[in-house]
């Protein structure tokens, strides 16, 4: 069998991180089978659905790298298909008109929440006679579904689940309208794309049952079912959006890589053995639907940025210069020169090691671009009294008077100066860390001191010495 699988949003809202680990678990399937991966846009709810959504969704699989094998379908596009084959089961005898009125259908809704239980049509018109249709109501088309026996589905997920036929009513297949539902649409789409797999959210299980009779009313065959739990947060609650339920591209926004996302996706509810990072290649290889937990996953925000974090310093520089350079030329207010890139470029290296995502990366990288003179944050203004600022200016003339300027060359000078005048390390390269930075902490000050370059820092340590 050629492993066909869909990834079937609607176009209400943003692709958020649940659909997008949907779209990954199939991706995945269809990489790791040799098989077909498509994306289906069930766009039959016309109030709700808006051209935004859906260029947020196909915006967010193409961050992601999880685009379709074929150009998507469009499932309102279809809605002759999908009355031709309601027309089909009418023929059959598996579908009637039912000719209930807005009354009726609220006096059914009243007696079952009297009763306690959940509304469920009665079968009026089941086999009635469509010549006692009353005047001036147009009809909707129920499938005819099976009153006895069970209804079994062998999810590649849960495992055997039954539900007893009692337990399901006609379900509307074509609105009074003339246009169909979902449950309609999603089995003849999935038939046509000759889909073999269908994974999703188990909040679709119920749906399964019905889309299986469907299936076997018009002979043909159910896709194999795997319905994968849902994602909560990190108390247990269903995910929201103070959880992390936001959009693909807020996480974006956020500034986390594409590969962290998808690798931590993987984890949500699969994984192989212990391995925590692995490429898509190495996912790929391993991933299969048989493997995927029944039980709910929860969201863990500083898992997600700790993974970030590695994928970050395993990035090239380039690519972090050009994803943080947006953000801090924002902040500046003015393109960076050229001397402050090619600043970037050297000192890459020791600051994407201490960021979790590209907002803090360009934090970090901020006191390589600002203009002189540097304003100081508390903790390095209290580091630059009048002590300091005498011990920064005997530093100074050493430093100046150096042929060769890198970070050796500024530790020895720095560390011999200490020791000639039996001052510890510290007492010196502080100091120099909030003259040169501006902040407490940054990356190794001698480091810093190289990468700035030999007129700029002693410009620095001017500014700092300077009465203010």
């Amino acid at each position: 069998m050629n492993v066909v699988t869909r990834f079937a949003p609607s176009p209400t809202g943003f692709l958020h991180i649940g659909g997008a680990r949907t779209a990954l678990f199939n991706w995945l399937y269809a990489r790791h089978t040799g098989g077909k991966y498509l994306l289906r846009i069930e766009d039959t709810d016309r109030k709700r659905s808006t051209p935004e959504a859906i260029e947020a969704i196909l915006d967010g699989l193409s961050w992601l790298g999880l685009e379709s094998d074929e150009a998507p379908v469009y499932q309102f596009a279809r809605r002759e298909r999908h009355a031709e084959i309601v027309q089909q089961l009418i023929d059959s005898g598996a579908a009637y008109r039912c000719y209930c009125s807005p009354d009726e259908l609220a006096e059914m809704r009243e007696k079952a929440k009297a009763e306690k239980r959940s509304m469920r049509y009665d079968g009026t018109w089941r086999d009635r006679d469509p010549a006692d249709a009353p005047a001036g109501i147009d009809p909707v088309i129920r499938f005819k579904a099976p009153q006895t026996g069970e209804t079994v589905i062998e999810d590649a997920v849960q495992g055997t689940v039954t539900v007893g036929n009692t337990e399901l009513d006609d379900l509307i297949m074509l609105r009074a309208d003339g246009t169909p539902t979902y449950m309609l649409s999603v089995v003849v789409d999935d038939h046509d794309m000759g889909v073999t797999h269908a994974i999703r959210g188990d909040d679709h299980l119920t749906n399964a049952f019905r889309q299986t009779q469907i299936f076997n009313a018009l002979g043909w065959d159910a896709p194999v079912y795997a319905h994968i739990p849902l994602i909560h947060g990190p108390d247990g609650a269903k995910l929201s959006k103070r959880h992390g339920a936001l959009g693909v591209d807020a996480y974006r926004d956020m500034g986390y890589l594409p590969e962290a996302v998808l690798n931590y996706l993987c984890r949500l509810g699969w994984s192989h053995g212990d391995d925590e990072i692995f490429s898509m290649e190495q996912a790929t290889a391993w991933f299969d639907i048989i493997d995927v937990n029944k039980g709910a996953t929860r969201f863990d925000y500083d898992k997600l940025s700790s993974l970030n974090a590695k994928y970050i310093d395993e990035s090239s520089n380039d690519r972090l210069i050009a994803l943080a350079l947006p953000g801090i030329e924002a902040a500046l207010g003015k393109p960076v020169s050229d001397t402050v890139r090619q600043r970037l470029v050297n000192g890459m290296d020791s600051l994407k090691s201490r960021a979790d995502t590209i907002p803090q990366l360009v934090d970090l990288s901020m006191f390589y671009c600002l203009d002189r003179p540097l304003a100081y944050t508390d903790k390095a203004a209290k580091m630059l009294d009048d002590d300091a600022k005498a011990r920064l200016a005997d530093i100074r003339g050493p430093l100046a008077e150096l042929d060769t300027w890198d970070q050796e060359s500024v530790e020895s000078t720095v560390k011999a100066h200490a020791e000639a005048y039996n001052l510890k390390l510290g007492m010196i390269a502080q100091p120099l860390r909030a003259a040169l930075t501006g902040s407490n902490v940054s990356p190794g000050i001698f480091e810093v001191a190289a990468v700035l370059g030999k007129n700029e820092a002693l410009g620095r340590i001017e500014d700092a010495v300077a009465p203010r």
